[in-house]
């Protein structure tokens, strides 16, 4: 069998993973490799235990650093797997710092690289995101497109040649796992360490984790002040990083209405926003999610990330302030049931095809 590398470091790879693993050991022999950029349990292993992902063949272990430091580390460390294994193709997935190290790795080796949802642009390069992507889609053999927007943003991009639309994993892996925990299921741990609190009956769902939002007491005070006034709890999983000031923030103003707790992890989550009053996220993984269970959405940033779900208010832009952000969920969403931007849950299956179709015609 032909062999390819899989390479993934963070929470949307993982998910994403979970659904392409399966279809594509079918057909191919498959390394994992773990980069190790998100390096908390529930920010990792527990994504590959209860996603039944098969266990990393490689873990680098590398975290934390300047984005510079970061993807030079992992850049050096997946040269030496690849030089290894010599696979016949390499998978990269989405648009994190381990995506961008193992593009240019695996382009220098002149290895066919794979690129899982390519196309999706912001159109702004101040996005330590979006020099990823742009990047690693540049240097990949293969574009895998999500939508028929990422598909004519390579189009314009003199990559159309090499892009298929295949639909997205992640809605491949919600489809799959949405169902399988209920909020009676689990509780959540308490941020602060105080203990276990059951999911509340009507509930907020909020992610927030981006620098952007999280490392000025300002912009966090202004997310969280609109949230603790809305008409019901919210959940509020904090990413390690941003335990800290979280913590002495809610000190300081007091959210008796949000519940800052523990990452969850993925089946959890899913549980959380399809059961969810409305989300509030800066995730691009997550707005996907909510767009997926019929959730209205407002998303904490001033770039569109997936422009497919911006549409009838079902999910919105917002600046970090409470106003701004209680504005936008007041507005009411309208759901079209013909509207399928994301396709039917079979991306994975489409994936291995593309994969199967290019080896037969080279």
């Amino acid at each position: 069998m032909r062999k390819v590398v899989s390479v993934v470091g963070a929470r949307p790879q993982f998910i994403k993973l979970s659904a392409v693993s399966p279809e594509l050991r079918k057909e191919y022999d498959e390394v994992i490799v773990h980069t190790g950029q998100h390096f908390d349990y529930n920010m990792s292993e527990q994504f590959f235990e209860e996603l039944e992902i098969p266990h990393p063949d490689y873990n680098l272990g590398i975290s934390g650093g300047s984005h510079a430091v970061m993807t030079g580390t992992i850049m050096m460390d997946i040269e030496k797997v690849l030089i290894q294994e010599k696979p016949d193709w390499l998978m990269i997935y989405g648009d994190t710092n381990s995506t961008l190290a193992a593009a240019i790795a695996g382009a220098k080796l002149h290895i066919p690289i794979c690129h899982v949802e390519a196309g999706t642009r912001t159109h702004s390069m101040t996005n330590p995101e979006e020099i990823n992507r742009v990047c690693a889609d540049h240097v990949s053999t293969l574009l895998l497109a999500v939508t028929e927007e990422d598909y004519a943003n390579l189009e314009l991009e003199n990559l159309g040649d090499r892009a298929v639309i295949v639909g997205n994993t992640m809605y491949d892996a919600f489809v799959k796992n949405s169902m399988k925990r209920q909020p009676s299921d689990f509780t959540l741990t308490r941020l602060d360490g105080s203990g276990e609190v059951s999911v509340p009956e009507e509930y907020y769902y909020m992610t927030c984790h981006r620098e952007e939002n999280t490392n000025d007491d300002e912009s966090l005070n202004g997310i969280l002040r609109a949230m603790n006034s809305l008409d019901a709890p919210t959940i509020y999983p904090v990413h390690p990083r941003n335990k800290q000031r979280a913590l002495r923030l809610n000190e300081q103003y007091g959210y008796e209405n949000v519940i800052l707790c523990e990452p969850v992890g993925y089946l959890e989550s899913a549980c959380l926003v399809r059961n969810a009053k409305k989300i509030v996220t800066d995730s691009g993984g997550l707005q996907t999610e909510a767009f997926f269970a019929e959730k209205k959405c407002v998303t904490v940033l001033d770039f569109v990330v997936w422009p497919a779900t911006m549409v009838s208010n079902r999910n919105e832009l917002a600046r970090p302030n409470e106003k701004d952000i209680l504005e936008k969920l007041s507005h009411r969403q309208i759901i079209d049931p013909e509207y399928k931007p994301f396709g039917d849950g079979h991306a994975a299956k489409r994936i291995v095809e593309a994969l199967l179709k290019y080896d037969q015609n080279r």
